[in-house]
């Protein structure tokens, strides 16, 4: 275990400073020197996983390979580090207190008392290290949710105290993510706040090693000084988040910074070297130069906040660099689509979702795309809602609905899976995680792909119904994917459509800089093509 060393990444004077971009960053520098490197993400909330939170509330839910329901910054993690997570990598208050009562429950405390110190603070502990014990990974990066000072963040700092004390200062340390925000009416960058942010930490007897200050400007030598000398780091350990165009941006800021040598010396760790990051820059630099211009629609029910689809916002900044084009995302809210937003747009994606609010808008999406020859792609939902357009519009099926939306529908062409029908709760009893999928040779996504068989990650609990798949397929919409055990439809296109491509899987979830989602960069491609 003294191998291993351990990150904590804390926040304070507000949410939303980025502690998620910088802990990547920072993974991705350590990673680029050549150390084993992942992240792991606590949240203070009392939710079990975020599977069952509004996305207006929370954002996107990121799934993992395992099948894990996670918060939306381990997409942030993959995307950088090109490396998968787990259900280790992120952990809820919900989760830890669910496992302590079921200890207890089991009469595995052996009568004592059960409180939040020892016992919440010894599962914490216990969570924050199995990645640690896996022998794996040389470096461990901790971010922990919320604010310092927050009353449900507290058992978590307890935790990184008691951890840093075990662990010793060489193998532990502190990076604490503040804000220096600038009074325009004095002219000046104010350090107060981060002040009372590094007392508040320190009064949970836990020292801030490191100081990232997030600025609208820069800070100038004065002011470092000045934070170092009342917030007790060294000089260098103040480190400047400025504003960035790209969040793509921050790991070179931070190299600039030398954020990532400070935490090599305070861990007692070799250099090795300068970060090797040519492949990364290289993507940068495509993305900040394109050539051209496309419009996507993205049509869904969420677009008010744009963090609701935030792995398919970011795998379209992906499939854009490979393609030297700036992809400009236009949201189409689901349940106010008219047919002069779609005119607009170079290519169409009907976005995942669940219930039946905004579903005709999706319909009207679908239909448009295809009549048009306009570049379709839907994911999740927006399969579904591919199937039951051309179902009642080519078939002839007028009522052909999804179960989800009419459980009396007569022609049922998306249905209920069949182990779905017995399960009552609805955290984390989804069709959830990778699953197989086997290409039919001469479809559109066999030449996307390039191979016979794919995993791909999912997240639903309705499916194609299988007894209209002839009725279908007869009538020019093919079944090209599938799953070669239970023959579940993962994919649908329309081989006489320019591009036309429904999956059931969500393949934003496994775009990263490193490897851009080959779907992702042939459908920006086809949208090049229909945009000239």
């Amino acid at each position: 275990m003294s191998n291993v060393k351990y990150i904590f990444v804390t926040g304070g004077v507000t949410s939303s400073l980025g502690k998620g971009i910088i802990a990547a960053s920072l993974a991705k520098l350590l990673q680029s020197r050549g150390y084993r490197t992942t992240i792991q993400k606590l949240d203070p909330y009392l939710n079990v996983d975020p599977g069952t939170l509004n996305p207006y509330e929370h954002g996107e839910c990121f799934v993992t390979e395992d099948g894990a329901e996670t918060d939306l910054d381990l997409g942030h993690y993959e995307r950088f580090l090109n490396v998968n997570t787990s259900q280790a990598n992120n952990v809820t208050t919900g989760r830890i207190y669910q496992s302590v009562i079921q200890k207890e429950r089991r009469g595995e405390f052996l009568g004592k008392t059960v409180q939040v110190v020892p016992h919440i603070t010894n599962e914490i502990k216990e969570r924050i290290q199995i990645l640690g014990n896996s022998g794996d990974y040389d470096i461990i990066i901790t971010e922990i949710g919320g604010t310092v000072g927050d009353i449900e963040s507290l058992p978590y700092v307890e935790a990184v105290r008691q951890l840093k004390w075990e662990l010793g200062d060489e193998n532990a340390l502190t990076i604490h993510l503040t804000l220096v925000p600038y009074l325009a009416a004095a002219g000046e960058l104010k350090t107060k706040p981060t002040q009372h942010s590094v007392k508040t930490l320190m009064e949970s007897g836990v020292k801030a090693d490191i100081l990232v200050c997030r600025t609208e400007h820069e800070l100038s030598d004065e002011i470092r000084a000045k934070l170092a000398l009342f917030c007790n780091v060294k000089k260098e350990a103040v480190i400047q988040s400025i504003d960035a165009s790209t969040i793509y941006d921050v790991p070179n800021l931070m190299l600039e910074e030398k954020l990532d040598s400070v935490v090599l010396n305070q861990l007692k760790l070799p250099l090795n070297g300068v970060p090797n990051l040519e492949k990364w820059n290289d993507f940068v630099s495509r993305h900040k130069n394109p050539k051209s211009t496309i419009t996507v629609g993205l049509v869904g029910k969420y677009v008010e906040l744009q963090d609701s689809y935030k792995s398919i916002l970011e795998a379209f900044i992906h499939a854009g660099a490979v393609n030297e084009v700036k992809v400009n995302v236009r949201s189409i809210h689901s349940e106010y689509v008219t047919i002069e937003d779609l005119k607009k747009v170079d290519a169409i994606l009907v976005a995942p979702g669940f219930g039946g609010r905004g579903i005709e808008g999706k319909v009207t999406a679908v239909q448009y795309a295809r009549e048009n020859n306009v570049p379709f792609l839907g994911i999740c939902l927006g399969m579904q809602m591919a199937v039951i357009e051309y179902s009642r519009n080519v078939l002839g099926l007028t009522d052909a609905n999804s179960v989800e939306m009419d459980e009396n529908t007569p022609n049922p062409v998306i249905n209920l899976m069949e182990e779905q029908k017995t399960v009552v709760d609805k955290g984390g009893t989804m069709r959830l995680g990778a699953w197989k999928c086997t290409l039919e040779k001469g479809s559109k996504v066999h030449d996307i792909y390039n191979t016979d068989s794919i995993d791909e990650r999912h997240r639903h609990r309705f499916e194609f119904n299988n007894a209209y798949k002839k009725q279908i397929e007869a009538a020019g919409m093919k079944a090209t994917g599938y799953n070669p055990d239970t023959g579940l439809v993962e994919i649908v296109e329309i081989p006489t459509h320019p591009w036309f491509i429904g999956v059931q899987y969500h393949p934003e979830y496994k775009s990263t800089v490193a490897n851009p989602h080959p779907l992702f960069v042939d459908f920006v491609k086809a949208a090049v093509e229909n945009a000239k």
